[in-house]
């Protein structure tokens, strides 16, 4: 099999055209296998692909997703969402998202007994979960004392990928084999844990043909941009709220100190943007004996480079 090196597994775009096709079925149905791990001779033989394409003058947006959606011959929905960049609310957003799954089952006229059951799977790109090891966690409605269920309609599956580079070891099982694939695993490793897993072999087909396809390819890099750019407000998001703290802290401490006489410096502090600058001056600000130590101090990290 020709090795395709680059590409990115996690790109929304490439991922739905990996799994979310009816050519990835086979590749799909192994993966769901791998993570719900079903009891043997349960496990999924087929699905049904819903739509969840989006308009394509909207690929560009940060918002737009792309997720994966199947039906079981049982009616259970199982919705697949990637995650790259940590919003800081994927608790939240998943409560939410499976929430509208579950109660849009319902048209005029049907029975709350109509419910089925909806599975929600999270791929993470970072860790959430930070303080525990696992790279798999499975979460489910239950009672605090005995852990009976109160029912089995709500299942929400975490894959933490980063936690997963740390096994240095060839993969014991379907899921961590797929969870190193989607870690962009390449090469004679990749290769080697495709011989053993059918499903891998038909993603690394679909990967040849989606690579190949330059409409495709132009498709995905738009993508990319678009993940380039919610990771960088993100960024900028984070950056600015820390830049307001230590402003803050700043003026809080000029306040006490010095009273009214501050009042010039503090908006001389709230213009300076930069975490390097601000990290400077809070450092050396609780040893000012005087306002005009003070200034000094300010206007000494107000000169670190790129400062405004």
């Amino acid at each position: 099999m020709a090795e395709i090196r680059g590409i990115n597994r996690t790109n929304d775009y490439a991922f739905k055209r990996i799994f979310g096709s009816e050519e990835g079925k086979e590749a799909l149905l192994s993966f769901l296998n791998a993570v719900l791990q079903l009891p043997s001779g349960r496990e999924l033989t087929g699905v049904e692909l819903l739509d969840r394409e989006i308009d394509p003058k909207h690929l560009l947006d940060r918002g737009a997703r792309l997720d994966v959606l199947a039906r079981t011959g049982e009616g259970v929905l199982i919705n697949i969402e990637v995650q790259v960049a940590n919003q800081y609310n994927i608790d939240k957003r998943t409560m939410y998202y499976w929430a509208g799954l579950y109660h849009g089952q319902l048209t005029s006229g049907q029975q709350f007994a109509d419910l089925r059951k909806t599975v929600t799977i999270n791929i993470l790109s970072f860790n959430w979960f930070r303080y525990d090891n696992r790279y798999h966690r499975t979460f489910h409605v239950r009672d605090d004392q005995s852990g009976d269920l109160l029912n089995d309609d709500l299942e929400i599956h975490f894959l933490e990928l980063e936690k997963i580079k740390k096994i240095k070891r060839r993969p014991v099982n379907a899921l961590e084999a797929w969870m190193m694939y989607l870690n962009n695993l390449e090469g004679e490793e990749m290769e080697g844990i495709a011989v053993e897993n059918p499903g891998i072999r038909k993603a690394l087909t679909i990967e040849q043909a989606f690579w190949q396809n330059k409409k495709e390819r132009r498709i995905y890099e738009l993508r990319e941009k678009a993940l380039r750019d919610e990771i960088s407000a993100l960024a900028g998001a984070r950056a600015e709220g820390e830049a307001k703290g230590r402003q803050e802290a700043i003026c809080k401490y000029l306040d006490a100190r010095f009273g009214d006489d501050s009042r010039g410096l503090q908006e001389r502090v709230r213009q300076i943007g930069r975490l390097e600058a601000l990290d400077k001056i809070i450092n050396k600000i609780y040893t000012a004996g005087s306002l005009e130590d003070a200034q000094a101090i300010v206007d000494g990290g107000r000169q670190v480079p790129g400062t405004y």
